[in-house]
């Protein structure tokens, strides 16, 4: 059994295979950045057959288009290899905002979503990231709407009433059918 309840773990990314004799895996983040893994301080291992489990995170470093991650309790390729292709969780309380206006996409996944009218649009369905900015994928039956995840756009977010308010701009509401 693991530490902390199922619905407290976020997927944060995927082992894609043990790097080098010493234990370490190299993973496929979805976290934009290392620090998740490294104020984390404990991560879940749930491999494709077996058990999910803690691990005590040592290291992590960027590697190409993933990163190397060491752990405490992994010291050997062996040891290492029954957790290729496991999927990697960390604490949802373990993350830390940078910012005032940083959120998490797991926070704003479900978020319902009106203009500044108070015209109910949709709920947050999924989330496209982009170069500039992320796009809210707004979807209300089989109406779906992008919104730009900019300031000109989204005016407030409201976690604990579950609310997002947007603005309306020129061909926002053009809305498409699925």
């Amino acid at each position: 059994m693991i530490e902390g309840s199922p619905e407290n773990l976020l997927l944060a990314g995927e082992v894609v295979r043990p790097h080098g004799l010493d234990g370490r895996l190299k993973i496929r983040s979805f976290a934009e950045s290392e620090k998740s893994f490294l104020q984390s301080g404990t991560i879940f291992l749930k491999p494709r057959s077996g058990e999910t489990r803690a691990f005590t995170v040592s290291a992590v470093r960027p590697h190409k288009n993933t990163f190397l991650l060491t752990l405490k309790e992994l010291n050997t390729l062996d040891e290492a290899e029954p957790y290729r292709g496991a999927d990697l969780f960390i604490r949802r309380d373990s993350l830390v905002h940078e910012g005032k206006d940083e959120y998490f996409w797991f926070e704003l996944m479900g978020l319902n979503v009106y203009l500044t009218t108070g015209e109910y649009i949709g709920t947050i369905d999924h989330i496209l990231p982009t170069g500039g900015n992320d796009i809210y994928v707004v979807r209300e039956g089989q109406k779906e709407v992008l919104v730009p995840a900019i300031h000109d756009v989204v005016k407030e977010i409201n976690l604990d009433e579950k609310k997002m308010i947007i603005a309306e701009m020129e061909g926002l509401l053009d809305l498409n059918e699925v």
